[in-house]
């Protein structure tokens, strides 16, 4: 059967669709189980709590920026082989999206107000690199999954030693966002300037800052 082809408009809906859909808690359910849901967790201070709470609200709110700049830039994806490939990454990314949701509602916590802006923020970076063409996209992909490794390597050595469940979240997050960097440079991406790097550097650093709290 040929494969149904979406015009521009078409998927611009689609993509009005998932920024709802990644706006409205418990909408989105992940594909593969959650890591760590059966490990015992009992952390009794409230001081651990709400550092647990902050940090996976900042890991949650990277998740929602995920699936705008892989959604933005599948839409401005000039080959097919890579939109697919931005369009499965978006699917695993939703899963720690819903994963980090579930966390923070054991932890009786809330996501961050500041998610529609976040959103529309990387949405617009995603879509100015998939303007810029394929392969500097795939450059863009490879250097934020870079800056998220390490980000998420500091949340596991930051979290309180008895939040299990919440570590075993962010290793299989890692292990995945490691995948995508690693693909995304096997498909041709190319190596960003170094002014570049530091934006995201500093983007990523006020994103932390905020929404910790907010």
């Amino acid at each position: 059967m040929e494969k149904r082809k979406f015009s521009f408009i078409d998927r611009l809906i689609d993509q009005a669709d998932t920024f709802l859909r990644t706006m409205d808690s418990g909408v989105i359910r992940p594909e593969r189980a959650r890591p760590g849901a059966d490990i015992a967790c009992d952390l009794g201070d409230a001081d651990d709590i709400q550092h647990s709470s902050g940090l996976m609200r900042i890991n949650h709110t990277g998740e929602v920026c995920a699936q705008a700049l892989y959604q933005a830039q599948a839409l401005t994806a000039r080959l097919s082989d890579t939109q697919e490939a931005m369009e499965k990454a978006a699917k695993e990314e939703a899963d720690h999206l819903a994963w980090c949701e579930d966390r923070l509602k054991e932890l009786n916590s809330r996501t961050s107000y500041l998610n529609p802006f976040w959103y529309g923020l990387s949405f617009s970076i995603g879509a100015v690199a998939g303007w810029a063409g394929d392969d500097w996209s795939l450059g863009f992909i490879a250097e934020t999954e870079d800056q998220v490794c390490r980000h998420l390597e500091d949340h596991l050595g930051r979290l309180p030693v008895e939040d299990e469940r919440s570590r075993a979240i962010l290793l299989q997050m890692q292990k995945d966002e490691r995948a995508h960097g690693t693909a995304a440079r096997k498909g041709g991406g190319r190596e960003l300037p170094k002014a570049i790097k530091q934006l995201m550097g500093i983007t990523s650093k006020v994103m932390t800052k905020t929404t910790y709290y907010i």
